[in-house]
């Protein structure tokens, strides 16, 4: 009797091997950086602190699947997040508006350009006549996932609205974890504004981001349902 001589391909890592190939190309990557440039480590936690948004952001992303819903659900939730994002980048300085003030903006400014700094920090900035946008990767990546965080939180919540509560302002539970994310970013984003002012903008707006993806993460009083979180991790 012939036996198949197919192999079963090499599958993926699980999410604690993805986290460690992370981390390890990230150590690659700030050594090779400081290495190859005069650059030299002042602060240590601000080398780490970029990796710490990345990471976090991936693993809670990746442990919080999608509950199942219907389409018009889903392109609700979508929405509603994707406003969530540009508040949070707005409040960040990563995207805004320049037109408005009373003096034009300067040609020499127009265009692209693309600031050093260590794995993570480095800026590239896009400046029209109109808008600019601020590429700041860490925090790019930090605010793409709060915003999935947020996305699937619609998704499940806007499916308790549906099912005859009151509506979703007035669902505290359901809320509240938004809710304080919201709050919690945008203070993020309005101490990186204020650096000048506040020694340790980058340290509060980091622990404000952890609070906002704790929030959104574990949604402390928030209802499971059908196909959420709770019933695809057992």
């Amino acid at each position: 009797m012939a036996h198949s001589t197919r192999t079963r391909g090499r599958s993926w890592p699980t999410g604690a091997g993805l986290l460690a190939a992370a981390v390890a190309l990230e150590g690659v990557l700030v050594v090779g950086y400081f290495l190859a440039t005069p650059g030299t480590v002042t602060v240590p936690r601000y080398v780490l602190y970029p990796f710490v948004w990345i990471n976090v952001a991936l693993v809670a992303a990746y442990r919080t699947p999608l509950p199942s819903a219907p389409p018009r659900r889903h392109l609700l939730a979508g929405a509603l997040a994707a406003g969530y994002f540009l508040l949070l980048a707005n409040w960040a300085g990563l995207v805004g508006l320049t037109v408005g003030g009373h003096h034009p903006i300067p040609e020499g400014i127009l265009g692209v350009s693309v600031g050093a700094g260590s794995p993570g920090w480095g800026r590239v900035r896009l400046i029209t006549e109109t808008v600019y946008v601020s590429v700041v990767p860490y925090r790019v990546i930090g605010y793409l996932g709060l915003t999935y965080l947020v996305y699937a939180a619609l998704v499940d919540a806007s499916g308790v609205v549906a099912s005859g509560t009151l509506g979703f302002v007035s669902c505290l539970s359901c809320s509240f974890p938004i809710f304080a994310s919201a709050v919690t970013g945008v203070l993020g984003g309005w101490v990186t504004l204020m650096s000048t002012a506040i020694a340790y903008s980058v340290d509060i707006s980091t622990v404000a981001f952890l609070a906002s993806v704790a929030l959104l993460y574990w949604r402390p009083g928030f209802p499971a349902l059908p196909g959420g979180r709770d019933e695809a991790e057992t």
